[in-house]
């Protein structure tokens, strides 16, 4: 059993995945494939409850009901999937402040219909212009408190940067229509849910050493509980500047001057040329194809598109429907193609502004075929014997996804995070802005894992000034004939690579619907530590399973619904396109607490 933390995403299953367990591992369903559902049948409330909605005209979903709610405004209004997709960013900032906030950064997918283009927008925070390659390192060891907490261990912030000029030049309303609602959300306040709650707990020492952040986050001398109401009435007021002002509200004037001097007098290194010189920017895309179906994926510093077009490519070579659905021989495939792939993303991903990836390699047909070569079928292959030297470090597990379509077919795809639960836990006085600690996203030094324990062994990842962190986050778009069928991404450090690969080949080789892949149970493997984590329902434990995987040389741990609404296997937030009757289906992941909303 894993040890529990709070940092991994909320679980509590319901009933029809509760089912789906019992019935893939006793047979009941089949292996190879599911039959596909009626439209009614993927929105029974029995099976799926409220993580399922279907619509045509549009769909939201993310990890928070009012951000799903404030984007699907927005196409009900005319709006296109920017509009929704920057309101809901800008409310879900509000209320999920322990994942993401504009004191951090993301990535951003976009596919217009139109012209059938895919942009990948990089708004990911960047070190500071003072930042140097041994600043975590105290007598010659890197203290990992010094870039998880506090001043230093603060980025230069991306995400507001990023969703106006996102909105300046592919929405269609103004800045102020979209921001509205997370204005009324900070204004008003809203109910503190129970993963809140948790988070709240979880890192109720380092918000409570703040005045700042206690009289927010705290109700005389503890944090907030479930159900009481968390108002942010400076963050409304800083939002709404940045709704009449644009970003020069977040990046010059009063807010810049107290961000530079709160983050200085803590003894932190932002300085307002920091602010003045971030850019948002512009990647080329990169598109895979799998089994007829286009994948469009961000490229580094991204290291999860990459990841995830490399994996596709190995297990395009193999007969999967054939092998069963979560059958032994199924998960021993995967699990090698994980090993192989993380082992590749300590040895050369990073930013490629500042060193050379080799990203068509690693994407390469040519290069999946010597890596399937690799896979011996029988047994699994320990991940010391793979040739590697010294391992470093990945993000955190507290990050969001929202993943949005329109009528028209537009799509957004985007993550956003402040890495660890409520970031650096430095607030900026009078404005509400909590800002992030991406600075622990660098490998602080050389053979020093962070907390999540992924590893690199190259500087690729080191820290340097205006350099961007390697990041994990996966927002995937797939097409078939120029229009979206499948959007998908998720929260989770190293975790969001292998979520995001199992609802592509649930749907995509297994042909399960969307919900029945997303309720599906989901293994992880990372390379180091060379541990295989397969996800079971509490006392039904899949007869066989766990044997046959010892007998081929993994060390297995179960990770079961303990009750307690933790699991460290993601919090995908999806949509599924028919193309045949154009309904649209989004599915929040049960393992947390999203809700889709359709038009």
């Amino acid at each position: 059993m894993l040890k529990k933390n709070p940092e991994k995403t909320a679980l509590r299953l319901p009933f029809f995945l509760l089912f789906f367990f019992a019935a893939v591992f006793t047979g009941v369903l089949p292996q190879t494939s599911l039959a596909q559902p009626t439209a009614e049948q993927q929105t029974d409330p029995a099976k799926y409850g409220p993580f399922v909605a279907t619509g045509r005209q549009g769909m939201v979903v993310t990890a928070g009901d009012q951000a799903s709610e404030a984007g699907i405004e927005m196409l009900r209004r005319g709006g296109n999937a920017v509009d929704a997709a920057v309101a809901a960013s800008f409310a879900i900032s509000v209320i999920r402040p322990q994942s993401t906030g504009i004191g951090g950064g993301g990535f951003f997918l976009l596919y217009l219909a139109k012209s059938k283009e895919t942009l990948a927008i990089d708004c990911r925070e960047r070190a500071p212009i003072r930042a140097t390659g041994d600043m975590f390192v105290r007598d010659g060891k890197a203290v990992a408190d010094l870039s998880r907490n506090g001043p230093l261990a603060v980025a230069v912030p991306g995400l507001v940067a990023g969703l106006v000029e996102i909105q300046e030049k592919y929405g269609t309303m103004p800045l102020k229509e979209v921001i509205a609602p997370a204005i009324r959300l900070a204004d008003q306040g809203f109910p503190i849910y129970p993963q809140l709650a948790q988070a709240l707990a979880y890192r109720a020492k380092l918000l409570g050493d703040s005045p700042t952040t206690r009289a927010i986050y705290f109700r005389e001398d503890r944090p907030l509980h479930e159900g009481e109401l968390l108002i942010q009435k400076d963050l409304a007021k800083t939002l709404g500047e940045i709704a009449s002002q644009g970003k020069k509200a977040f990046y010059q004037g009063k807010v810049a001057e107290a961000l530079v001097k709160e983050v200085q007098a803590r003894g932190g290194l932002i300085a307002q040329e920091d602010l003045d010189s971030y850019r948002v920017r512009y990647r080329p895309p990169l598109t895979g194809t799998f089994r007829g179906a286009q994948v469009h994926v961000m490229p580094p510093p991204s290291s999860g598109g990459v990841l995830i077009l490399q994996m596709l490519n190995v297990l395009s070579g193999f007969p999967l429907p054939q092998f069963g659905f979560h059958t032994p021989k199924a998960i021993h495939l995967l699990a090698e193609t994980m090993r192989l792939a993380f082992r590749d993303r300590a040895r050369y991903l990073g930013d490629p502004d500042f060193v050379q990836v080799p990203t068509a390699m690693l994407a390469s047909e040519s290069y999946a075929a010597d890596l399937r070569a690799k896979i011996d079928l029988a047994k699994a292959t320990p991940s010391e014997a793979l040739p590697a030297s010294s391992p470093g470090k990945v993000e955190s597990t507290s990050t969001t996804h929202l993943s949005v379509i329109d009528k028209a077919g537009n799509a957004v795809a985007t993550t956003q995070t402040v890495n660890l639960y409520f970031g650096s836990g430095v607030m900026v006085p009078g404005t509400g802005v909590l800002l992030n600690d991406e600075m622990d996203d660098f490998s602080a030094q050389l053979n020093n894992p962070n907390a999540f324990g992924l590893l690199g062994e190259t500087d690729a990842n080191a820290i340097a000034p205006r350099k961007t962190p390697l990041s994990s986050m996966s927002p995937t778009i797939v097409t078939r004939d120029g229009k979206v069928i499948l959007i998908a991404g998720s929260p989770g450090g190293s975790r969001i690579i292998s979520a995001t690969l199992q609802i592509l080949l649930n749907v995509l080789a297994y042909d399960l619907s969307l919900p029945e892949g997303m309720f599906a149970p989901r293994i992880h493997h990372q390379w180091v530590p060379d541990e295989l984590l397969v996800e079971v329902q509490k006392g039904n434990q899949p007869e066989g399973l766990v044997p046959a995987l010892q007998q081929m040389g993994y060390k297995v741990t179960l990770v079961e619904d303990t009750g307690d609404g933790r699991t460290p296997f993601g919090n995908v937030q999806a949509i599924q396109v028919d193309l045949a009757s154009g309904q649209i289906t989004g599915v929040s992941d049960p393992r947390g607490e999203g809700r889709p909303h359709g038009f």
